[in-house]
């Protein structure tokens, strides 16, 4: 597909990260001490959570705090509009798993490739920015491969090409979630969070958010992700990365700190290379939907529920 911007490459980025990272990364979304090798470096079995690659276009190599805006905006695409960070919101994500992310990246050279996949002019409303990034040693093997959406808030109207009509995944009518998992957040949750290197203003302090139109500070979009994926693979997966090869979701409403999550899923019955499809939503505990087209492909653990 050809347009505006399309095919742009991003600087080569480095990245790498510590045990500690990874450790705090499993505690900040919610992993429990019923899952050791996600939250104790000398456990027998320890090894990183599997979306941890997520979080490395924020990191980088640092380990300091960082200005978060000056760093988005280090890099315009050519031939659309230079976009203002100070108000863009996750669209949605999909990440894809090809080998175990290691619990350090020392001893090996990392690096994340990235280029734009879509520039899509959506009026007044805003626009939407498509990305690819893969992480990948230097010269060698493929760890993952993201790809996802940023939605720049009022920011439309450039005459640029309107997209592609999305793919949905609705969970199925009437059925019975095969499993269900609950996270209450707290109101310094996305304190927390931001540690692992998401440094957005949005979600720490209330002027952006009501600059927004938020009202307030927002959870991490990547939270919500991060978590119902936690979910996912606690519930259904056995808390094997290993059981996990696929998973996305369309963020499609905030979520303010203090939020209790609960993440419904099911499975499909439908196969992939041995991959079974799992659906799934998450919602505000009797509210609104804030994670919406979730889909998953995973080797699942139990039996279907039959209702």
């Amino acid at each position: 597909m050809s347009g505006p911007g399309v095919g742009f490459e991003y600087p080569t980025q480095e990245v790498s990260w510590l045990k500690r990272d990874v450790l705090l990364f499993a505690y900040s979304i919610g992993c429990t001490v019923d899952e050791l090798h996600f939250l104790y470096e000398l456990h027998p079995g320890f090894q990183t959570f599997p979306t941890y690659p997520i979080i490395l276009p924020f990191k980088h190599t640092d380990q300091e705090v960082i200005d978060f805006y000056a760093r988005s905006a280090a890099v315009p695409i050519p031939n659309v509009p230079k976009f203002d960070n100070r108000r863009v919101v996750d669209g949605q994500r999909m990440l894809t798993f090809y080998k175990p992310i290691p619990p350090t990246s020392a001893g090996k050279q990392f690096e994340l490739r990235s280029k734009v996949l879509g520039v899509y002019d959506k009026g007044k409303a805003g626009t939407v920015v498509e990305t690819e990034t893969i992480l990948a040693e230097k010269g060698g093997d493929v760890y993952t491969k993201a790809v996802g959406s940023g939605f720049f808030v009022g920011q439309g109207n450039w005459g640029g090409p309107k997209g592609p009509a999305t793919v949905n995944y609705p969970p199925p009518v009437g059925k019975k979630p095969d499993a269900v998992h609950t996270l209450q957040t707290t109101k310094e949750s996305a304190h927390l969070y931001r540690l692992n290197g998401d440094y957005n203003p949005l979600h720490a302090t209330p002027e952006p958010g009501q600059k927004m139109g938020f009202g307030g500070a927002i959870m991490h979009g990547l939270f919500s992700w991060n978590s119902a994926c936690h979910g996912l693979l606690q519930t259904l997966g056995g808390s094997d990365p290993a059981n996990l090869k696929e998973f996305q979701a369309r963020f499609a409403a905030p979520v303010k700190p203090g939020d209790k999550l609960v993440t419904e899923a099911w499975r499909t019955g439908e196969f992939k290379d041995g991959w079974e499809e799992v659906r799934f939503i998450t919602r505000v505990e009797g509210g609104k939907v804030v994670l919406s087209n979730g889909r998953a492909l995973m080797k699942c653990k139990g039996e279907r529920s039959k209702l």
